[in-house]
């Protein structure tokens, strides 16, 4: 089965003592310390991050890795994606991380990854990536669409609640159909995509939401249901 788990934020790098969603992807695995690799691209292989990772998973039940494309473990990239049950992406430079995985050709190996059923997940960037279109801050000041991998159909755009400007954004892009109707989703959220289809909406934050949003004569905005993971 092909699953993607996209985050509007939240996770190991955004509520550290928060573990709610970052559990909820390790047991969509459904195995015992399934091989969960960290792919953080998006931040120039940002040490912190990279840290701030393995000190969360390092404590789970899981084995977990990441894959720099600045310092590569191997030269057969595929094999080494292709044997991980869970590939999580993290947040950053949309723009950049999308020409670094062309340039490596790690696009198509993520693709077949999905296809075999490894199970794709990240935040942010990590989550815009997997869709047709996002909205980004990749260029600097101001935010704007981006065409993404499209493994997900429509747009995405995350932080929806977590920063003051992307809500008006998304919904003035889409006014002047500049992007693809989508899912936005508030920080704490994630959508669990199976075979490109909504299977659950979970939320590590009582009150975090996802919602449909598309154009029609108006941008027309419509709260999804999302299941509270419960406080930990």
């Amino acid at each position: 089965m092909r699953q993607i788990i996209a985050l509007g934020g939240g996770g190991f790098s955004m509520e550290p003592d928060n573990p709610l969603l970052d559990l909820y992807i390790l047991e969509q695995a459904k195995k015992v310390n399934p091989q969960i690799c960290f792919i953080p691209t998006a931040s120039g292989d940002s040490e912190s991050y990279i840290s701030r990772y393995y000190n969360f998973f390092n404590q789970q039940d899981c084995k977990p890795s990441h894959l720099s494309l600045f310092a590569p473990p191997t030269r057969d990239l595929e094999s080494f994606i292709l044997e991980k049950d869970i590939l999580y992406v993290g947040g950053g430079n949309t723009k950049n991380l999308l020409a670094l995985w062309k340039e490596w050709s790690l696009d198509d190996i993520l693709r077949k990854a999905w296809n075999q059923g490894v199970i794709l997940a990240g935040l942010s960037a990590g989550s815009i990536c997997w869709f047709e279109e996002g909205i980004t801050d990749s260029y600097g000041d101001g935010l704007e669409p981006i065409k993404c991998l499209g493994f997900l159909n429509g747009s995405n755009c995350p932080h929806y609640d977590g920063e003051i400007e992307r809500r008006a954004a998304y919904h003035k892009l889409m006014e002047s159909q500049k992007i693809k109707s989508g899912i936005a989703t508030d920080d704490g959220v994630a959508i669990h995509y199976k075979e490109q289809g909504i299977s659950k909406i979970v939320s590590s934050r009582p009150n975090a939401k996802a919602y449909s949003v598309s154009f029609e004569t108006k941008v027309i905005e419509t709260e999804l249901q999302t299941e509270f993971l419960g406080s930990y």
